[in-house]
């Protein structure tokens, strides 16, 4: 299975401690160049930093056919295009990624997408976690991510938590 990631994923699920998630359900991920050099190239560490160095699951790829990714950088940040041009460039099997412009540009390019908390929900069906609620509760505190309250109790309904 060929799997993509931005940059998001990978730092929030460092945040909580839980980036392992993504080997456990995908094995091998990989990253644009765009979205290593985010993480690695900032001066200082940020979740995640050096596990895309290190860990031997994460391969960075640089993106060969650079031709869709100007158009792409019209509409989207660097790791975010790189991210879709790649998966294309790759026809990658998966897709993540959270922001809502690059979701809804690569349901458009027709990619198959997912989010951390798709990632959350499928983890507690396979038995890689035992609670979904915790996990988002960390992601809100812990790694500053946004989840609207709709939202938030409908993945608790989908996890049948709430």
């Amino acid at each position: 299975m060929i799997v993509v990631s931005n940059t998001s994923p990978i730092t929030s699920l460092s945040a909580i401690g839980h980036l392992n998630l993504l080997h456990e359900l995908y094995g091998t991920i990989i990253i644009p160049l765009g979205v290593y050099e985010e993480m690695t190239e900032l001066g200082y560490s940020v979740p995640g930093t050096i596990e895309v160095q290190t860990l031997s699951w994460i391969e960075k790829k640089e993106l060969e056919d650079r031709s869709l990714l100007d158009d792409l950088q019209q509409e989207l940040h660097r790791g975010e295009s790189e991210t879709i041009a790649l998966a294309i460039s790759l026809n990658a099997d998966r897709v993540i990624i959270d922001e809502n412009p690059g979701r809804k540009k690569a349901i458009s390019l027709r990619l198959n997408i997912i989010g951390i908390l798709g990632i959350l929900l499928v983890a507690k069906r396979r038995n890689l976690i035992n609670n979904v609620q915790p996990l988002m509760d960390d992601l809100v505190t812990k790694a500053g991510f946004r989840i609207n309250q709709k939202l938030y109790f409908e993945i608790l309904k989908l996890a049948k938590e709430g």
